[in-house]
């Protein structure tokens, strides 16, 4: 349900009434009073088996209440310890091989630290819940953005601009590299997946006239992804990689930070986009927004990325097992 006081009630009511005649079934760990608070039919459950048989007529919650009350747009420490156990409980689910994908709704990661919440997101916390469960190949997570006709994957996630190129050093860009290679592979059926990765400068340093990055870290990490048979060109300048053209030359585009990767994806498709972890041993995707406390309990929020998070985790999981 990730934070009650945001719009993740609202949206898994929305993307229920678009999903709840064909599907895919979901269940959600939650508070089930709290969803029907936004004007939805909610069925507690005791079982995902047992959600199959409600779910055209209700949304079916794996109840577990939040302590003292939710008022939507007023954040609070007292639900943390809730938000964490339904993530927990979820993630449990998946690893038992009972749930066929996480999707997550947002959080707010500021009120989850007093009940010892120490990620810097979601994406890192599932990283650190599933690190003992077997995975074939490179480990995540490595966060990817996707829409139709683009997928960007990030090198460095939420720093500050300042930090970026510091943080940047060839290995960790060949480790991102190779998790999104193999995810192209075992997630999206790409038999040859092809990356282009992008540089982190103006021009792409212009041959190290502005900025060196280029030559001593992006291009060395290229030389070893080829070395490993990964298909990663580049780096290539940012402000021509995203044209319509380009797009159909990669299967993704690796980018060095945040901004880089995700205003092109949102610049496609604003309320569709998808967050995806790859190089997990479950599948995880989510809305690509966050808890927009600003308008939570109105009614207004759309459902548009929620409802593709959702039928994205089944894409990919239906593909796990091909």
């Amino acid at each position: 349900m990730g934070d009650p006081a945001g719009i993740g009630p609202e949206i898994i009511g929305k993307a229920w009434q678009a999903l709840s005649r064909q599907g895919p079934t979901f269940v959600v760990t939650g508070d089930a009073d709290l969803i029907q608070s936004q004007g939805f039919p909610a069925a507690p459950v005791s079982s995902l088996i047992e959600a199959e048989t409600v779910f055209q007529r209700a949304i079916p919650v794996l109840h577990q209440a939040v302590s003292g009350t939710v008022t939507p747009g007023c954040p609070s420490a007292e639900a943390a310890e809730a938000i964490i156990g339904w993530i927990r409980r979820a993630v449990e689910l998946c690893l038992a091989g009972e749930a066929s994908g996480l999707v997550t709704a947002p959080i707010a990661k500021a009120n989850l630290y007093s009940a010892g919440f120490n990620y810097p997101g979601h994406t890192e916390y599932l990283g650190a819940l599933t690190a003992a469960a077997p995975l074939g190949g490179e480990r995540g997570p490595v966060m990817m953005l996707a829409v139709e006709g683009l997928r960007t994957c990030l090198v460095t996630i939420h720093k500050p601009l300042a930090d970026v190129s510091p943080s940047l050093d060839i290995q960790k860009i060949v480790h991102t590299g190779l998790v999104a290679a193999q995810a192209l592979k075992r997630d999206f059926g790409i038999s040859h997946p092809r990356l282009a990765v992008a540089g982190l400068n103006p021009h792409a340093g212009e041959s190290g006239s502005i900025g060196r990055e280029e030559i001593e870290i992006i291009e060395p990490a290229i030389v070893r992804l080829r070395g490993l048979g990964v298909d990663a060109s580049g780096p290539y300048p940012a402000d021509s990689l995203f044209t319509s053209e380009r797009r159909t030359t990669y299967d993704a585009a690796l980018c060095m930070y945040h901004d880089q990767a995700l205003i092109p994806v949102k610049m496609l498709d604003f309320w569709g986009g998808v967050n995806v972890s790859l190089g997990l041993p479950i599948v995880r995707t989510s809305p690509d927004h966050g808890t927009a406390f600003d308008i939570a309990g109105q009614g207004t929020a759309r459902g548009d990325s929620m409802i593709a998070a959702i039928r994205m985790a089944q894409a990919i999981a239906e593909c796990r097992t091909r």
